[in-house]
């Protein structure tokens, strides 16, 4: 092949696809807290209806990393793109506009209010967040309210929460406060979630169901960028998986690659 075939136009019958652009990229992503770099030149990159993993051992810098992609922490410097645009400078709830929502290690919900209040309230969008919606369109916020209602009846019934829908949130065990953060999250219909550790502190049972849970929404197309510290976890859901180890890149591909590298084997899991 010389210069002019990687210029001449397909043959008919023939179609060239461009590659797709990940959902997600964030390059040369730096984060340092006084004189302690928690993150240094990490990139990472998602791409869209993948499920992808990222480990490392305690104090990788997992964690700030997610903060750092979400806005909850500003950047010191490196660049984030969600979809082909920069969102460095959105604050958080306007990154979660955009389709980009987390939940944590230890799940965080609104405590004295109901699990139905808490899914409605995840809701974004809502005529009645304008007061004056309420004299001039009243019976658009009627049936948005009825539509919410009937979503999250939906989405609680598919966690296994329809039965307490009218508890308080604070109420719930551990397990159940995150299938519950999960189902908030999907209200938002979000594009991409980022779920930090979903089956620590977990029974095997709800590890179980919490990973179907992300299959079946992945599956419904959406993304999801995983933290886990549960190997079984990674390689039964997980595309892709990247490394970090003392806030650095240390290596991506495939599961079953990265359970056998050898950086990996030394930083991780200690070999």
């Amino acid at each position: 092949m010389d210069a002019s075939d990687l210029t001449r136009p397909a043959q008919s019958g023939t179609a060239t696809l461009a590659p797709q652009a990940p959902l997600l990229t964030a390059t040369d992503i730096c984060k340092s807290f006084g004189g302690i770099k928690a993150v240094e030149r990490a990139s990472i990159s998602v791409q869209a209806g993948s499920i992808t993993g990222l480990i490392g051992p305690n104090g990788a810098g997992k964690t700030t990393l997610f903060n750092l992609l979400c806005n909850f922490l500003p950047l010191d410097s490196g660049r984030v793109i969600f979809d082909g645009e920069p969102i460095n400078q959105l604050q958080p709830h306007q990154v979660a506009l955009q389709g980009l929502l987390r939940t944590f290690q230890v799940a965080r919900v609104l405590s004295r209010l109901s699990v139905m209040e808490n899914m409605l309230l995840a809701a974004p969008h809502q005529s009645g967040e304008k007061l004056w919606n309420g004299w001039l369109q009243p019976q658009r916020i009627r049936q948005e309210e009825q539509d919410l209602q009937q979503r999250a009846w939906e989405i609680l019934a598919c966690v296994g929460l329809a039965t307490k829908a009218h508890d308080y949130a604070g109420c719930l065990s551990g397990g159940q406060r995150k299938l519950l953060e999960l189902a908030r999250v999907m209200m938002h219909r979000p594009r991409l979630v980022l779920l930090d550790e979903p089956a620590a502190g977990v029974n095997p049972t709800l590890i179980q169901q919490i990973c179907e849970h992300i299959q079946c929404w992945n599956q419904e197309g959406v993304t999801f960028l995983i933290i886990e510290h549960n190997m079984d976890v990674i390689m039964s859901l997980c595309d892709n998986v990247w490394v970090l180890a003392e806030g650095k890149n240390l290596a991506a591909g495939p599961p079953q690659e990265i359970q056998q590298h050898p950086d990996v084997l030394a930083a991780y899991l200690g070999q």
